[in-house]
């Protein structure tokens, strides 16, 4: 007998893994975050009681009968389309935005998630709305791909709030928000930039991968496409290149044709270790946002300091806005150091030890770069005062840390 009429004579469900990526025991009372990272996407008695949904490297799915091919009668049916490791990750990070999220598309790096996400909303002949503040590559994005498509792009003030109806026009298609600023750290007015969006049906995209959905909730506050740059807080290691974006049920259809219809998915082992670090991720972000605080206070007191730009300081322009929409911070600011050479700044950085010079953040490690908007910024004007560098806190003691920028500073004095 054929292997395939053999299979022909079994159940279905023993030939192909069939997961429902929900626990077998649902908890009896509304669960609290940290509660939900631990759970979501977890189904052990699917699995033979292994805690962790199994990894699978696939690609081409065997159905049972030619009738159940033609018919599509599978709950899989091509590795790109899917597998048992993408949907528990896709149910988790689903849990974890909560209501208001109807579904999650898995892309292989946060930018990826990023294209995904505008060139699901916007056409040829349409207008989109970028803050000036926006993360580098999100601009040349748009500068780029999209100007050959024939969509055109604004930059607007990251302040402007409910003023940003004046830049609203018929064919204005999709706002984007990113809260704080990439390196320079202004607090967008979410709220309200979303509100007088929707009175135009403008869809509203957030880069929500400094406080993630723990401590901001984006649906809540008015945004349809959610994305995160999983490389960074979800991984946590400095190991993954990963991405997702969540939409809500108007978006979710146009985003994962989009996905799908341009062939981009996550490699198994990726999927795997983002699954993995969403675990650890509530300990990891209170971690990073007790951290960062605490040096950020102490940075803020350096006489060779011009200011420190955290959302979470009382002292920061962005404070009142921040404290009202989210519930905590990470460990990524910038500070702005008082006049100084380049030599000079050069000597801080070089001096640290625990700081590594790189790019990324949301990892284990402390990290430090130096940056300067001034070159690209269009809408606004970048004039800080003095050289700027942007931290990231990681997750060693903060009193090696502060020890270390105290190094860094005497390198200063001494270049100087």
């Amino acid at each position: 007998m054929s292997l395939r009429r053999e299979h022909a004579r079994l159940p279905f469900h023993s030939i192909i893994s069939v997961t429902s990526n929900h626990m077998a025991k649902k908890p009896k009372s509304p669960i609290k975050p940290d509660t939900r990272l631990v759970t979501a996407g977890r189904d052990p008695q699917a699995n033979h009681g292994f805690v962790n949904p199994p990894v699978y490297h696939a690609s081409t799915v065997l159905y049972p009968t030619a009738d159940d091919q033609v018919a599509h009668r599978a709950r899989y049916s091509y590795g790109r389309r899917g597998t048992p490791t993408s949907e528990a990750l896709e149910d988790a990070l689903r849990e974890l935005d909560g209501d208001g999220c109807a579904g999650v598309a898995l892309l292989p790096s946060g930018l990826a998630a990023i294209s995904a996400a505008l060139l699901s909303v916007a056409r040829a002949g349409d207008h989109v709305l970028v803050p000036d503040s926006v993360y580098r590559p999100t601009r040349n994005f748009c500068n780029g791909v999209f100007a050959r498509l024939g969509i055109e792009t604004t930059y607007y003030d990251p302040l402007i709030g409910s003023g940003i109806a004046k830049l609203l026009k018929p064919n204005t298609r999709a706002v984007f928000v990113e809260a704080p600023g990439s390196q320079s750290f202004e607090m967008q007015d979410i709220p309200a930039i979303a509100k007088v969006a929707h009175e135009k049906s403008a869809i509203v995209l957030m880069d929500n991968t400094w406080a993630t959905p723990l401590y901001f909730r984006a649906f809540e506050k008015g945004v349809d496409l959610e994305i995160q740059a999983g490389t960074k807080y979800i991984g946590g290691h400095s190991d993954i290149m990963f991405g997702c974006v969540s939409a809500n049920a108007a978006t979710l259809p146009a985003l994962k044709d989009t996905v799908y219809s341009m062939g981009i998915c996550v490699g198994p082992d990726d999927m795997y270790l983002a699954l993995r670090g969403l675990r650890t991720l509530g300990v990891r972000l209170a971690r990073h946002y007790q951290s960062g605080l605490r040096i950020a206070h102490w940075l803020a007191q350096r006489p060779e300091v011009l200011r420190v730009m955290h959302p979470a300081l009382e002292s920061d322009p962005g404070h009142a806005i921040w404290k009202r929409d989210f519930t905590g911070a990470s460990g990524l600011f910038s500070i702005v150091l008082k006049p100084a050479s380049e030599k000079a700044a050069h000597a801080f950085l070089n001096e640290l030890t625990l700081f590594g010079l790189g790019y990324s953040w949301g990892v284990f490690e402390s990290l430090a770069i130096l940056f300067d908007c001034t070159e690209y910024r269009t809408a606004t004007k970048w004039a800080p005062g003095g050289p700027s560098i942007r931290f990231h806190i990681g997750l060693e003691d903060p009193d090696d840390l502060t020890a270390d920028l105290e190094r860094g500073f005497a390198a200063l004095a001494k270049a100087e």
